[in-house]
């Protein structure tokens, strides 16, 4: 085994110690792979790690040396963190000093971001149905106090590493404190990885890739520290489709979702009528329950979306039909005053809050001249309009608002 590989496999043991022990005997761990030593193996890593960072090895490390210019020198032993945020930060050093010199095609399972600087790795999860990666980013704040997570699902072409630049979660998930799970569409089951939303063996509990969203859900519950109260869904397009899949077939797991420019669960029961609904046919919503929601949700959706028409954003929220009220962006708003990085929307939108019979709240949102992209987002991510209002931020603010 190659010394980088000794280094992660003792690094891997160090997270699972601050888990379940403290940082103390973390802390130790560190220093052991640092003096070159071995730690005792724990029999159970931080999940299967792939070989998809988002970027090489050797970038990893000048963004986290450039994070951190006081890096502790190898054949030297760091003082003893005084919190988890200063042992996240004593962790990124000692990975980014291993990096500094990588063996050829080797590739690095964390990603170091300036503007969320805490970790970001690749695992993978299998059941029945089959196997998928996934990218999970833990916050820098997380000290083992029950965290609120999301699971976020990309839209066609995308992956974990465009979606998570192009919405920019990471950063939020820093400042609001909770972590954050993007699980990766196969091409081997969608050539252009696409959630299957409109296959029928997808659109069941426990079953096909439902069942492996919900499993990776599980996995990372298990493995921290997670606020079972406190875990939501969202997609875009074909991810946003399947995110009300999921609302609806485990609204155990899941307390609230958030869609941006996505159908309802139940449009389709095959590629003809998936056709069909992404067009506003009304054959694609024929195949549609009209049962009642349990559990909130908030739309996003472009009145010039050419690609799925806006008539099925109308459709997410028609079964929140008791009541409906415009408001206003002042009042709604609230979350992006309070992230340093939000601007003013040049995109006019409309907000609607809509009541089901049964007390569950919706909140629609219909972005004006906007297409198929995500409102608010980066230019660093694809299918992205940064004129628009911050949807990444306005489901935070919905979903924090609604615990199960």
């Amino acid at each position: 085994m190659k010394v980088n590989d000794d280094f992660l496999k003792s690094m891997k043991e160090a997270f699972d110690l601050l888990r379940t022990k403290g940082p103390k005997e973390a802390t130790a761990a560190v220093q052991r792979a640092l003096a070159g030593g071995k730690g005792h193996d724990s029999g159970h890593g931080s999940g299967h790690s792939g070989g998809d960072s988002g970027g090489n090895a050797s970038n990893s490390a000048q963004q986290a040396q450039a994070g951190q210019p006081n890096s502790t020198p190898p054949n030297t032993q760091p003082n003893m963190p005084r919190s988890p945020g200063e042992w996240t930060q004593a962790w990124s050093n000692a990975y980014a000093q291993t990096q500094a010199h990588p063996t050829p095609h080797s590739q690095a399972d964390t990603t170091i971001d300036a503007d969320a600087p805490g970790v970001f790795s690749t695992h993978t999860f299998s059941n029945h149905a089959g196997q998928r990666g996934y990218k999970l980013y833990v916050p820098a704040v997380y000290n083992g106090a029950p965290l609120p997570l999301i699971v976020m699902l990309h839209g066609c072409t995308q992956n974990a590493d465009d979606f998570a630049a192009g919405t920019r979660m990471n950063e939020l998930a820093e400042r609001r404190g909770f972590l954050v799970v993007y699980p990766n569409q196969s091409q081997a089951a969608n050539h252009s990885t696409c959630w299957n939303w409109f296959k029928p063996e997808d659109q069941q509990r426990d079953q096909g890739e439902p069942s492996l969203i919900a499993g990776i859900t599980r996995e990372v519950m298990a493995r921290y520290r997670v606020d079972p109260a406190r875990v939501y869904v969202a997609g875009l397009s074909a991810g946003g489709a399947m995110a009300d899949i999921m609302l609806t077939t485990s609204p155990d797991l899941y307390a609230a979702a958030g869609v941006h420019s996505g159908l309802a669960y139940g449009s389709a029961k095959g590629l003809p009528s998936a056709l069909a609904a992404m067009k506003g046919g009304i054959s694609g919503q024929r195949h549609r329950t009209h049962a009642a929601p349990q559990r909130p949700l908030i739309v996003f959706h472009g009145d010039a979306d050419q690609a799925v028409h806006p008539s099925n954003g109308i459709a997410l929220v028609a079964p929140f039909d008791a009541s409906a009220t415009d408001i206003t962006a002042s009042t709604v708003s609230a979350a992006q005053s309070d992230t340093t990085r939000a601007t003013h929307a040049q995109r006019r939108y409309t907000v609607q809050r809509r009541l089901a019979a049964n007390g569950v709240e919706a909140e629609y949102w219909t972005i004006h001249g906007a297409g198929h992209a995500w409102s608010g987002g980066s230019p660093r991510g694809t299918y992205t309009d940064p004129s628009g209002p911050d949807a990444a931020a306005e489901m935070v603010r919905f979903f924090l608002a609604h615990p199960r």
